[in-house]
C-alpha cells in the first residue's frame, strides 16, 4: 500500500462491510489478497491484488489467495482500487483492461485516500466499462451489493480524513470500533445523567432536610410564646 492512510482505508472499507455481513456464509470480503484467473498466471506468479474486493454466491471460509478456477469460475463483483499519483495510469489503464477483459468484473471503482476523487465504472454488454453517475447524495451506487459508496469526513484510527465508506439505506455502515465508541459515549452520558440526577436528589434532600428544621424551629417558638403566654396569666391571677 502507498502510505498508511491507504491501509486504514482499505482496512476501513474491508472490516466494516464484513461486520455489517457478519451473518451471511455466501460472501467474500478481502483486501490486498492475490487473485489468479489462469493457471499459466499463476505459474509465472503473475497476479492482480486489488485494494479491497468483494464476491457474491461464494462461500466464506480463510483463503490464502483468490483462484477463479478453483472457485468454479467465480470472480469478483466489485474492486476498488486506492490510487494515488503514482499508481493512477496503471489504475485507469492495465488493471481497469484485465478487470473488464479478463476479469469481467461487473463493478470497478477508484478512490483517492488524499483527494477524495470518486469514480466507479459499471461493465457494459460490450465488455467495456460505462462511467457510473453519482446519486443526489454524490455517492456511487453499487446495486450488486445492495450497497453505495460515499465520502464521509471522520476520524478514524486517529487519522482524520475523507474517508470512503458503505452505505445502507442512506446511512453509513459503522465499523466495529465506532460502534465500541459509541457504545463508551452512550453510557459516559448515561453516567452523566445519573450522577446529575443524583445530585439534584441530595440537594432536593437536603433543601427537605432545612425545611424541616425551620419548622421545628417555628413549632419550637409558637411553644415558647405560649408557655409565656400561659406564665404571663398566671402571674396576674
Amino acid at each position: 500500500m502507498e502510505t498508511k492512510r491507504h491501509r486504514q482505508q482499505m482496512n476501513l472499507l474491508v472490516d466494516s462491510l464484513a461486520d455489517h455481513w457478519r451473518g451471511r456464509d455466501d460472501v467474500c470480503v478481502e483486501g490486498n489478497m492475490a487473485v489468479y484467473f489462469s493457471e499459466t498466471q499463476a505459474r509465472n506468479n503473475d497476479f492482480r491484488a486489488p485494494d479491497v474486493f468483494v464476491v457474491l454466491d461464494t462461500v466464506k471460509k480463510e483463503r490464502k489467495s483468490w483462484v477463479v478456477w478453483e472457485e468454479e469460475g467465480r470472480t469478483p463483483d466489485l474492486v476498488i482500487e486506492l490510487t494515488s499519483p503514482s499508481t493512477e495510469a496503471v489504475d485507469r489503464g492495465k488493471k481497469k483492461h484485465v478487470y473488464a477483459r479478463l476479469l469481467r468484473v461487473p463493478m470497478y471503482v477508484i478512490y483517492d485516500p488524499f483527494s477524495a476523487a470518486l469514480e466507479g465504472w459499471a461493465l457494459g454488454s460490450h465488455g467495456s466499462y460505462e462511467l457510473v453517475a453519482l446519486d443526489a447524495d454524490g455517492r456511487l451506487p453499487c446495486p450488486q451489493l445492495g450497497l453505495s459508496l460515499g465520502v464521509r469526513t471522520g476520524t478514524f484510527q486517529e487519522t482524520e480524513a475523507p474517508w470512503l465508506r458503505w452505505f445502507a439505506d442512506g446511512r453509513v455502515v459503522p465499523h466495529s470500533s465506532e460502534l465500541v465508541g459509541g457504545a463508551q459515549a452512550e453510557r459516559a452520558v448515561a453516567l452523566q445523567h445519573a450522577e446529575a440526577a443524583e445530585l439534584r436528589a441530595r440537594d432536593a434532600e437536603r433543601r427537605l432536610r432545612e425545611v424541616e428544621r425551620r419548622a421545628e424551629e417555628a413549632e419550637q417558638r409558637a411553644r415558647e410564646a405560649e408557655e409565656r403566654v400561659a406564665e404571663a396569666a398566671r402571674s396576674r391571677d
